[in-house]
């Protein structure tokens, strides 16, 4: 039996847990989120988790971070902790280590899980692919991406950046939107307006175009009032958002030359019946002369209540085990 430390760090927070590796799915206890405002470093958050648990830490670990890998500094996206991979071994009391993009980690989640784990949104019920490409989206802080290249019985995880790519208005509200967008920024990815954060983008833009006023100030009470149609403008900045989700994931699955696409987050979760709804699925489709093949690829929603740290766990698991 095997015990490993698995982190998944976002934007806003950075989950820790104990993961059991004897068998063919990981096992995960001793569950533990910190907010990355509340530390000034992975260290921290780490030291604290050891703390919490009250007894020294496997020295082995698989850490997801929300940030491109690759260089000697890791800059984390949306948080203004620094990761240098070449020292964070040592750093942490480490003999092993396993470092992975964020929605790296959630590509291994969606390929390693079993089916009762993902939930179907659209098109044909027949899952994911024994063999081609799923990509793997997932609005948040920031909005993920990544792409699981089943071939030939091997299976490769691909980290990508696409929550960066620009965001394309399709229809006149869209196009204000971003012209206000624009006033504040000098480009305007997609993941400015498909992740938590773009809500209230939306919802500030439409106030400001039908001149009425933002009332709601606060992330949280902006969701809640989205999410219960308790403010109707907040309400309807959420339809917005759904339906260029719904855009954005088709752009990406064509891109990708996908056969399938999971989406993963817990703010996709909140929203599921949306997501099953007209608007996130037709935008879904509409691609022209390639609907048909939209219409024939699954949608599928992984509910697995913690993916990244399930994702962690994997990586290592196929890194030093397989």
């Amino acid at each position: 039996m095997t015990d490993i430390v698995v982190a998944d760090v976002g934007g806003t927070n950075a989950r820790f847990a104990i993961a059991t590796l004897d068998g063919p799915e990981p096992r995960l206890s001793e569950i533990r989120r910190y907010d990355t405002a509340d530390h000034s470093s992975l260290a921290s958050a780490w030291r604290s988790f050891a703390s919490d648990l009250g007894r020294s830490l496997p020295r082995a670990a698989s850490i997801a971070v929300a940030g491109g890998l690759g260089g000697d500094v890791v800059k984390l996206a949306n948080c203004p902790w620094i990761v240098r991979p070449s020292t964070l071994a040592d750093e942490l009391g480490l003999d092993r280590l396993t470092l992975v993009n964020d929605f790296g980690a959630m590509a291994h989640a969606v390929d390693a899980l079993a089916d009762d784990s993902l939930e179907w949104i659209a098109g044909p019920r027949s899952g994911r692919p024994a063999e081609g490409v799923i990509s793997v989206i997932g609005p948040g802080t920031g909005l993920g991406v990544a792409m699981v290249l089943r071939r030939a019985g091997h299976h490769h995880v691909i980290e990508t950046e696409g929550g960066h790519i620009d965001f394309a208005p399709l229809d006149t509200l869209e196009e204000q939107i971003l012209a206000r967008l624009r006033s504040r920024h000098l480009r305007v990815s997609v993941e400015r307006i498909v992740s938590g954060p773009g809500l209230a983008n939306i919802y500030e833009a439409i106030a400001s175009i039908e001149g009425t006023p933002a009332r709601i100030r606060d992330d949280a009470s902006l969701w809640a009032a989205a999410t219960d149609g308790s403010d109707p403008l907040a309400s309807a900045a959420l339809d917005r958002l759904c339906m260029s989700f719904g855009s954005v994931a088709g752009d990406l699955a064509l891109a990708q030359g996908a056969s399938a696409v999971v989406i993963t987050s817990q703010l996709a979760r909140r929203v599921v019946d949306r997501l099953r709804g007209g608007a996130f699925v037709e935008r879904f489709l509409a691609k022209g002369r390639y609907r048909s093949r939209m219409e024939a690829m699954p949608v599928l929603l992984c509910r697995h209540p913690e993916p990244g740290l399930y994702g962690a766990a994997a990586a290592f698991q196929k890194e030093h085990m397989s």
